[in-house]
């Protein structure tokens, strides 16, 4: 009688099956879930920055919008792009932020970039993400004349968040609710698990 168990992740079969790996590492639910989690947080943040800038929202609650590609409003003064590629004068890897949002106004451009994470790995990625873009931010600076700046917005697959998260989040337009960002993340993390349990 063999009473030895297989301790490698049932999805992908290469690691061994952690709840970190299940909820932020696997390669199988990479393509579609972790995916779909990281875009409702996201989808959080751009409902909030619309509603505070003045763009023309067509539903009431957050989880009903369906983010465009590109929003302007005050008179073209404010410019906000959704997952979009920014062309620059030379080849930067890293071009694409979640949502960008440039003042004309105000001569600024803001970089967010969203990441559902190890609950280990927190703080990590945030520094991760603001060097991540640093090549970015300079070229936007100098083909726009603005100043730019990247806002890392990382929690943790359980909801964990960094000391420095909140200063973070308070500083992207809009009212934006801590506890219904992290809320967000823990519900798809709740339906990962679902479904690789079921």
């Amino acid at each position: 009688m063999n009473t030895e168990t297989d301790s490698k992740c049932r999805l992908c079969q290469q690691f061994d099956e952690i709840i970190d790996h299940i909820l932020s590492a696997c390669l199988i639910p990479a393509k579609e879930q972790y995916i779909k989690r990281h875009d409702r947080v996201c989808a959080q943040l751009h409902f909030n920055i619309c509603k505070e800038t003045g763009v023309q929202l067509d539903k009431k609650h957050w989880y009903e919008h369906v983010s465009k590609l590109v929003e302007t409003c005050q008179g073209d003064k404010v410019t906000i792009l959704w997952n979009q590629q920014i062309q620059t004068n030379r080849t930067i890897h890293n071009n694409k932020s979640d949502i960008i949002i440039s003042d004309n106004e105000k001569g600024t451009c803001m970089l967010t970039d969203t990441e559902i994470s190890g609950e280990r790995n927190v703080i990590k990625k945030e520094t991760e993400k603001s060097l991540k873009y640093k090549d970015l931010t300079t070229q936007i600076q100098r083909m726009w004349n603005v100043k730019t700046k990247v806002i890392p917005v990382i929690t943790g697959a359980t909801g964990t968040i960094s000391k420095s998260f909140r200063k973070s989040v308070s500083n992207i337009p809009g009212k934006h609710e801590v506890k219904e960002l992290q809320k967000t993340a823990i519900l798809g993390t709740a339906h990962i698990l679902r479904k690789v349990l079921m």
